[in-house]
Order: C-alpha cells, then structure tokens, then sequence
C-alpha cells in the first residue's frame, strides 16, 4: 500500500502540540504543568494528589507501621529524604486526608570528617540541618559519624521478636489506638528544651580529636573508592540502628527512591551481593529483628521528587558526599548510576523496569529459632552466602596462599583460620564475613582500626565456633544421633 510520504522517508514534519497547550490526562480540565513521562501529563493539583496518594499508600496497604509506634526517619539532607520528611509532616496534619498515626523522630548523621571537611565547616552545616529539622517540632537527632567508634557489640546480635498474625495485630492495634486517644491524633511536638539537648549533646566540638583521626586512618587503609562507600553504608547503618534502639524506635524510615534502587540494585550485583537483593530493595528490611527498616519513598523517581520540591518549595540541604565531583570510573557504584541515569534520558521506561524486576526477588523465610537461625554477616548482617566457597579458584587454603600443613584446607577448616594467617585479624573476619563484605576487607591494608564493637564481636563469634567444633562430637543431630555415631555406622 502507497503512502503519502514514502519518498520524503520521514522528512515530513509533523505537527507537534506545544506543551503548553496540553490538557491534564487526569483531570482533563486543567492546563498541564509538568510531564512526568511521554504521555503523561498532570497539572500542579493532580500532581500532588499523585504525590501524597503514592506515600500514604505505600505506608497503608504494607501494614507495617502500627498506630502510636515511633519512627525514626533518616534525614541525610537530600532532596528525597527530605520529601519524605515533608509527606511525614503533612500526613500527621490535622487536615490530611487517610491520616498518619506514628510517632516520627529524625536523625542525622554528619560524616563531615572523612571529606576533610573543618570544625567551622561542619558546625555550619550543622545548623543548617537544625534549622531545617526545627520547623516541622518533630524531635532530632544530630550525631557525627564518631560515635559509630563508641557502640556496644550488641548492635550486630539481631533481636528475634515473637510475632502473631500481621493482619490481626494491625487491627487490634488501630482498635486500640482510636479507644485511647480522643481526638484521634498523635502530636509528635516536643518541648523546645529537650530539642536543643538533643543537638548540643552531639555538638562536633565535644567529639574527641582522636576519635576523629581513628576513624580517618580506617578509611586512608581503605585502597578503593568501591570498598570505601561500602564501609561507610555498613557503619552509617549500624549507627542508625543503635540510636534508633537506644531512643526506643521500632521503625527506620529511609528516603531510598525508585532511582537509588535501580542502581542499587544493579551496583549490588557488580560487587557480589546477588543473595541479598531482595532484602535491600524490599519495602521492608527485617535483617535487625527488633528494629525493621522501611523505603516509603520506593516508588518515586529522582524526576518526580525534583519536580515535587521545586513545585511546593520543599527546602532540602546539599551535603557532599565520597563519590561528589568524582569519575564515572572511580568506583563501581559511581559508574552503575551514570550507566543507570545515561540510558534513562534515552529509554525512559529503564529504571522502572529494573525496580519491577527487583520486585519479583523473594527470600526465604527467616526461622525464629536462634539456634537453628543462618549465620549473619558480621558487616551487613544479611545471611552469609558461603556455603559455595569451596568453589571458588582460591579453595587450595582459606585465604589462597601456599598452606604450611600437608593435609591442606582439611586443617584449616578444622582450625577455622587459616594456617599461613594465624594470629591475622583478617582472617579471623573473613569467616564472619558474605562474599561482598570480604572483599571489602581484602581492599583494607589494615583492619586494626576498625571499631572496637566489630571486634569484639568477631572474637565472640570465633570463641563461640571454635567451642561448638570442640564439642561436636558430643551434640544431637535432629533425628536424635551425634556425628560421629553417623559416622561410625
């Protein structure tokens, strides 16, 4: 069949609406303000009912949150954090619509001290960061990444809480909630006084000089910038986790968007994490037992939250960061978002379809006996993913190097360490450790810096394994035999 143009071979222009002239595919009515994609374009009123519908309903059909129960929401200062912030804000509004009922708490953690960055600097920042948590009366926390030096080994123990049936819980809780309360509402205002406690208590010139030097001297032993932005996520986590148990938090709010999954995601697999996909880019996050993180934030984009901040004057703190002002090439998470944000201006249907694919990951239930519970990563506490490590090229020893024994990695594995490493702080971890967070170490020159609660653990879990080999000969199976009964007949 013939056709008009065929031999212009497209050249022929066709007529193209002026998008502002476009009418808002919902609505119908209003002129469009912005395009979120081809196709779809919302005026500024339906933009933000999309926007708060989206929150509100990633929080009510998961049931995670329970009426009355405090949130600590993790504020980095970023534009989607602070978005989050803001739906918090307003969801807890006397006004809103499908109300908010938790009790919100925010922390921030100033890593300042590995960007080099001065007293004066920081302080600045700082108040920034106060002023901005300030206006919403919600009670703040401040704390510099110096304090992760000070936590106690019992933030890598995860807490294994009884649960009953999530529907039923939620209902009885709701039901509680509306018989004790009377105007239905939940203020998470506190006293001016307590707030300014709260921040002076954290004030960067009451951290120790040396504290700030330990824990630039771990970093400077840290050989990759890869390796480097891992150590830090793995000690800003453990430090949230902490503050939020010490301040009587059960839920982590965390401002993760649809665009930092995709590349997580993605960035994840690069480094070796491919066991632990699903727990990372879930909705939610029970690796900590008692402390459950959630990412309400999941299914926007980095564009839709941009376009919300700007519309609505939504205030927010840029902060550098390790990876500020660096190459594509400088790390394997830097290069996978440039790959990831690149192929998004040209396809705009890539970061979705990675973020639905991820949504498909499912992990195995996790058993509420502690005894029969799998091993947790020493670092990232996920479930270590060794089970296959004799597989790999270096199977000749534990740690690849010519053994001194002649039966092998027979006696190293009895040994639990190495041979050729006794006595090496590196080797004794890397037990401990998944996959991915061993090669982290393997980029440090040195571990001897590394917070003492990482230690102590280590050491506890060492002395714990090497007692439990020792007696093994002595313990039941599930059917009731020992090993070396088994082994005899």
């Amino acid at each position: 069949m013939c056709q008009v143009d065929e031999e212009y071979n497209g050249l022929l222009e066709s007529p193209v609406a002026s998008s502002a002239t476009k009418k808002c595919n919902k609505c119908k009515e209003t002129t469009a303000a912005l395009v979120l994609k081809p196709g779809e374009s919302l005026c500024r009123g339906c933009f933000k009912e999309h926007f708060v519908h989206k929150f509100r309903a990633m929080l009510g059909k998961n049931r995670i949150i329970f009426p009355g129960e405090k949130v600590l929401l993790a504020v980095s200062g970023g534009s989607s954090s602070c978005a989050m912030l803001n739906q918090v804000q307003e969801g807890l509004g006397q006004n809103a619509h499908k109300k908010l009922r938790f009790k919100p708490g925010i922390v921030y953690i100033d890593e300042g001290c590995l960007l080099g960055q001065s007293t004066e600097k920081r302080q600045k920042t700082m108040a920034q960061i106060n002023s901005l948590f300030k206006m919403t009366g919600f009670p703040h926390h401040i704390i510099p990444l110096e304090m992760v030096l000070n936590l106690p080994p019992s933030v890598l123990e995860p807490v294994h809480l009884a649960t009953d049936d999530p529907a039923g819980s939620y209902k009885e809780a709701v039901d509680h909630f509306m018989q004790s309360s009377p105007v239905h509402s939940v203020d998470p205002r506190v006293d001016r006084s307590e707030l300014s406690a709260l921040t002076d208590a954290t004030n960067p010139q009451l951290i120790a000089e040396a504290q700030t030097q330990t824990l630039q001297e771990l970093f400077s032993r840290v050989k990759t910038l890869t390796a480097k932005e891992d150590l830090l996520h793995t000690l800003r986590r453990h430090l949230l986790v902490s503050t939020a148990r010490t301040e009587g938090y059960s839920k982590l709010m965390l401002g993760e968007n649809c665009t930092r999954l995709a590349v997580k995601l993605l960035a994840n697999i690069a480094l070796g994490r491919g066991a632990q996909l699903s727990v990372d880019t879930a909705f939610c996050d029970p690796r900590y037992g008692d402390i459950v993180a959630v990412k309400p934030m999941r299914d926007y984009t980095a564009k839709e939250i941009s376009l919300y901040n700007y519309m609505w004057n939504v205030p927010y703190v840029f902060i550098p960061s390790l990876e500020t002002k660096t190459a594509d090439k400088s790390s394997i998470q830097r290069l996978t978002e440039s790959f990831v944000v690149k192929l998004q201006v040209d396809f705009p249907s890539t970061v979705s379809t990675i973020y639905r694919t991820g949504e498909k990951l499912q992990t195995a239930s996790v058993t509420e006996d502690i005894e029969r519970a799998p091993l947790k990563c020493l670092f990232c506490m996920c479930t270590l993913d060794t089970a296959l490590a004799s597989l790999r090229p270096d199977t000749q020893t534990k740690c690849g190097a010519p053994c001194d024994q002649q039966d092998g990695e027979e006696h190293c594995q009895a040994q639990a360490v190495c041979c050729s490493h006794k006595g090496g702080d590196s080797m004794n971890l890397e037990s401990l450790l998944c996959y991915s967070c061993q090669q982290t170490v393997k980029d440090m020159t040195s571990v001897e810096f590394l917070p003492q609660y990482i230690m102590s653990e280590a050491q506890r879990r060492n002395r714990r394994s090497q007692i439990r080999h020792e007696i093994s000969e002595f313990l039941l199976t599930e059917d009731g035999d020992s090993p070396s009964i088994k082994a005899d007949s």
